[in-house]
């Protein structure tokens, strides 16, 4: 099942109203093994036009009303060892609003130096891991893998976040994270699956540290790697979108969330396959209620 270690596939899903794009685990319970690894080159499309407030949503993003969002993303993974996985991602990020008739134009003649925009554009954060396999145990017909990760990720361009409504639409929250995470992984004889992390993630600036975390079920077999993930984030401080103590700097707001999804591989020839996915967020706290579809090609090596 080694091959199947690096096809999570690399989506990046836009949380607009906090100007943080927040993404699916990058790490799996399975390891490359020494020499081994996989490219994946992917595209995802979402959009939302509901908002995770507190204490409610709401239906309409300020001034856009509706926001969309593409993204391009490369992830690749190398075995370093048959303990020691690398892990490296990097996306560029569109994110596009849909503001009505002239209000772009209208905002920016009020406010000369505010740079309202409808499409906010570029690379994003720049993110690398290692991972690495702790402890092993045979329970019956089953191998329990224990993991720990740390990442480092920062900015790879000078994308804005400054103050004001306009920057909803942000690609990203400029923040520097540092992160370790703990990883139990179960596999059966069979090819079913179930993986569990939790970590915390530090923040540079004035971006909220968060506990983050992921449970996943699925199944890899010798052509098919299918799974269903629950992940979420949990700020630790921050302000309310519009509440008291917020100044309209949207990276120091309280990003919480629940978000479903599902991804799919199956190989299409020796060493390449096709990567399908989708997430949808159930719950959050200033955050965009959007909903993505991905795709993209892997190499495996």
């Amino acid at each position: 099942m080694q091959k199947f270690s690096a096809l999570l596939f690399g989506t990046f899903l836009l949380a607009g109203t906090a100007s943080s794009v927040q993404a699916q685990s990058l790490v799996s319970g399975f390891m490359s093994g020494k020499g081994h690894g996989s490219v994946v080159v992917s595209g995802t499309t979402e959009r939302y036009e509901t908002v995770y407030l507190a204490p409610e949503k709401i239906d309409g993003v300020p001034i856009f009303q509706e926001v969309r969002v593409n993204s391009v993303n490369l992830y690749a993974t190398y075995g370093l060892s048959d303990k020691i996985d690398a892990i490296v991602s990097l996306p560029y990020i569109q994110s596009k609003g849909k503001a009505r008739g002239t209000v772009i134009n209208d905002l920016n003649a009020l406010y000369p130096d505010a740079g309202y925009a409808n499409v906010r554009q570029g690379l994003q954060d720049i993110t690398g891991l290692l991972k690495f396999k702790s402890y092993s145990r045979e329970i019956g017909g089953s191998i329990l893998d224990l993991l720990g990760v740390v990442s480092f990720s920062t900015p790879m361009s000078n994308y804005q976040t400054n103050t004001g409504y306009g920057y909803i639409i942000a690609i990203g929250n400029r923040a520097t994270k540092y992160t370790a995470s703990g990883v139990a992984h179960l596999k059966t004889s069979s090819g079913v699956f179930a993986t569990g992390q939790v970590g915390y993630s530090l923040r540079t600036g004035l971006v909220p540290n968060a506990l983050v975390g992921e449970a996943k079920v699925g199944y890899a077999g010798p052509k098919t790697y299918i799974e269903g993930f629950a992940s979420f984030q949990e700020s630790n401080g921050g302000t309310d979108i519009s509440q008291e103590g917020f100044n309209g700097f949207f990276p120091s707001t309280r990003v919480n969330f629940l978000r479903l999804g599902a991804s799919f591989y199956r190989p299409l020839a020796k060493g390449v396959g096709v990567v399908l996915g989708a997430s949808t967020y159930v719950a959050g706290r200033n955050i965009g209620k959007s909903t993505g579809y991905s795709a993209g090609l892997s190499y495996n090596f």
